[in-house]
Order: structure tokens, then C-alpha cells, then sequence
């Protein structure tokens, strides 16, 4: 789970607040804001739960891997963390690495998509986060999962996709 600040080009701010698996690198909720709001992140831990594709099973306790922000801690966080029963890790703190797997996705859609467009309004941001959201989990292949897409790797749909390009690899040469 992170926060991360959207300048516009008349100075004022948007707020983007997403959280990743960090397993299949599947975006599972986001929502921009002209404000920071705390309790934003509540309402995305919500929306992830209810688009983890598998029931839990009682004895799989969920990790939630956050950093020291306020909006990671705070009254209605934590009220939908033990409702929702998971397990919040601070990084850097009860564990040696951070939560750089949505910082570095943050990073890379704020210099290679957002900043090459015109960021004027909250509808403009908004527009374009939820179209490059949709491109990383449905079509853009990673390189750690042999060529599967995020939403390959989260639903387990894409299994035949790395013996299928090494054929074309051997195939091509």
C-alpha cells in the first residue's frame, strides 16, 4: 500500500493511493484525490479484499506491507485491518525490505506515462491512471514472469506463456 503526490500544472495536488500484489504485481485498487485522505486507504484495503480471486482460507493470514504514513495508520486503517482480519507489516521495521514492489510501479507510472501528458485537472489524472492500470495488469508482460501479465500471474491463466515464447525464440533464430 502507498500514497504517492500528482503535481498539475497550476501547481495544486493529486493524491494516488494504490495497493499492489506483490506476488503476481497486480494492481487490486487505486483512487485519486484532490485531498489527502487517511481514510482512503480503508476503503482501497476493502476493494482488495473483495478482488483477491481465491477465499481465504482462516488459517492464511494476509500481509499487508506498509510504510509509516498516516494514512497507513490511523483510526479507520486500522478498524478495517482487524475487520478485515490481515496482517499489517511496517517496512523497514518488523522487516529488513520496504514496500518498494508499489513505490517503483508509482514511479514508473508517473515518469513514463503521466508526466508525458498535460496533468491540468483531477478528471485528467483520473483518466489517464485508470487507462495505464489497465494496460500494466492486462497487457504489459514482466520480465520476472517469463512474459505472463500481471493478471496472468494473480488468476493462473498463463502458464503455457513461457515455453510458448521460448518456441518462438528458438523458432525466430
Amino acid at each position: 500500500v502507498d500514497a504517492t503526490l500528482i503535481r498539475l500544472l497550476d501547481g495544486s495536488k493529486i493524491y494516488l493511493h494504490a495497493i499492489i500484489d506483490n506476488f503476481s504485481r497486480r494492481i487490486l485498487a487505486w483512487k485519486t484525490s484532490a485531498t489527502f485522505d487517511p481514510s482512503i486507504t480503508a476503503d482501497l484495503l476493502i476493494q482488495a479484499e473483495k478482488e483477491i480471486s481465491s477465499p481465504k482460507s482462516p488459517d492464511v493470514n494476509v500481509e499487508v506491507m506498509v510504510d509509516g504514513g498516516v494514512e497507513n495508520y490511523n483510526r479507520t486503517a486500522d478498524a478495517t485491518i482487524d475487520e478485515l482480519n490481515l496482517k499489517r507489516i511496517l517496512a523497514q521495521t518488523e522487516v529488513t525490505f520496504s514496500n518498494s514492489m508499489i513505490e517503483a510501479w508509482c514511479r514508473v507510472l508517473k515518469h513514463q506515462w503521466l508526466f508525458l501528458h498535460t496533468l491540468d485537472t483531477l478528471a485528467s489524472v483520473t483518466k489517464l491512471v485508470a487507462f495505464y492500470v489497465a494496460q500494466h495488469n492486462e497487457h504489459l508482460p514482466h520480465s520476472a514472469f517469463k512474459g505472463q501479465t500481471p493478471d496472468e500471474m494473480y488468476f493462473g491463466t498463463g502458464s503455457e506463456i513461457p515455453e510458448r515464447l521460448e518456441r518462438e525464440r528458438l523458432a525466430a533464430r
